[in-house]
């Protein structure tokens, strides 16, 4: 028999600045994530876990309630809170690899890198990654080959406390996606698609018309409580389709 994982300790000092409910709301989550307590296992009651933080019961009611709204728990009238079930694979644009998908249709990927820097937050970056405007963050820029036809141009914004290795990377022989699914798993992703005329330097990129619209697709992803990466792909109209099922 599998023995079970080690329960972790509290993961922030209680001298700690960080407010009380997102340090219980993170020692949950890490909790999760490193498999002490798996799918559909339920967790401490409200009231323990109030005695073992040393504070109220609304206070852990809302690290739990916020937990449940992301999806990382799941609140059953009665019977308590569990770990729930993860649904990523069934978003309608999965999260998987540019390179796996071309593979998968038979044809050659490539990569081609135009872009690797550090760069401190704009406000506006600063403001969707939840932290100080100037703080450093990784940005790249790739535009993505099937059969030596341009099909994506990926430029992402990753945050080095998440990926501190992302500048090493060799991409052509690894995407950013490969890379940040292997060291941040994946918690909640917030997407959004548009249709819109691509900027001169996209244009140039893909060798398409500028007459032409891309599709775009403005991805975040969110790994240890934390934003991992702001990404948006641009896609030639006519070369490219997005397909799922529900």
């Amino acid at each position: 028999m599998d023995k079970k994982p080690v329960r972790k300790k509290k993961a922030t000092p209680e001298g700690s600045r960080v407010p009380q409910y997102e340090r219980i709301k993170l020692y949950l989550l890490e909790q999760v994530q490193a498999g002490y307590w798996k799918e559909g296992e339920v967790i401490p009651a409200e009231e323990s876990l109030a005695v073992e933080f040393g504070v109220s019961r609304m206070t852990v009611n809302r690290a739990i309630r916020e937990l449940t709204a992301e999806g990382v728990l799941s609140r059953r009238q009665g019977a308590g809170t569990y770990v729930a079930q993860q649904k990523y694979q069934a978003t309608l644009v999965e999260i998987k690899s540019i390179a796996d998908e071309v593979r998968a249709r038979g044809h050659r990927y490539r990569s081609q890198l135009h872009v690797l820097e550090e760069m401190p937050a704009s406000v506006a970056l600063a403001e969707k990654f939840g932290l100080k405007t100037g703080q450093l963050l990784y940005h790249s820029i790739i535009v993505h080959f099937d059969n030596d036809v341009p099909i994506q141009v990926e430029d992402r914004w990753t945050n080095p406390a998440i990926a501190p290795d992302y500048m090493k990377l060799d991409f052509a022989a690894t995407t950013p996606n490969e890379y940040l699914m292997a060291v941040a798993p994946l918690q909640r992703v917030n997407y959004r698609i548009e249709a819109v005329m691509a900027p001169d330097a996209v244009v140039a990129m893909l060798g398409s018309s500028q007459r032409e619209p891309c599709l775009v697709l403005h991805r975040k992803t969110f790994s240890f409580n934390q934003v991992a990466s702001v990404v948006t792909m641009w896609y030639p109209g006519s070369r490219y389709q997005f397909e799922g099922s529900l």
